[in-house]
């Protein structure tokens, strides 16, 4: 039984590693990223659609994203869109794609995005150990009701705490990675 709590925390915390990952593509870089426009979405015939299921995102050089729309009466729309996103990106419409020059990232901007992903990588480590504390609460609820002993939840605390260290380690190792490719450009 407090295997079974166990392993539904874990799953969670792999959710949470996905999770950080999800959000780490999405910070800015030096180089063209298609990840960086997942966030946009158009009022596509009254119903708001990602950008990447209306158009395909290509990085035809290392410095530009090209956005091509499988329906051209949206380009205007795309192009409002992406100004609106807020992402630092003009983009420049000529009838049939949209370019999107990506600059490069000032010392400043680099400095900004790395604080960033600090915060992004600390706002998922309290998530780890919320779950942590949820899995610890849900076996202290089993030992008081006599469900199990009180040396599985010992060696259960410690296997949880075990787990805890381990994806906590993770997400330090990604945000280490990503900080890296930052500076790097």
């Amino acid at each position: 039984m407090p295997k079974q709590v166990i392993k539904q925390g874990e799953d969670r915390m792999l959710k949470t590693i996905e999770a950080t990952k999800k959000e780490f593509s999405l910070v800015r870089t030096g180089k063209a990223n298609p990840a960086i426009l997942n966030v946009i979405s158009i009022d596509y015939y009254g119903a708001p659609m990602p950008l990447n299921q209306i158009a395909s995102i290509s990085v035809p050089e290392p410095q530009m994203l090209m956005v091509k729309p499988y329906d051209k009466s949206i380009l205007k729309q795309i192009e409002k869109a992406i100004q609106i996103a807020n992402l630092g990106f003009n983009p420049i419409n000529d009838g049939e794609v949209i370019r999107i020059p990506v600059p490069p990232l000032t010392e400043q901007i680099r400095k900004d995005l790395v604080k960033q992903v600090k915060k992004m990588a600390e706002e998922n480590k309290v998530a780890i150990r919320n779950i942590r504390r949820d899995i610890l609460d849900e076996l202290k609820k089993m030992e008081k009701d006599a469900l199990i002993s009180e040396d599985v939840l010992k060696k259960s605390t410690e296997e949880v705490q075990k787990l805890t260290d381990k994806y906590i380690g993770q997400i330090d190792q990604l945000a280490k990675e990503k900080e890296q490719i930052i500076m790097a450009f």
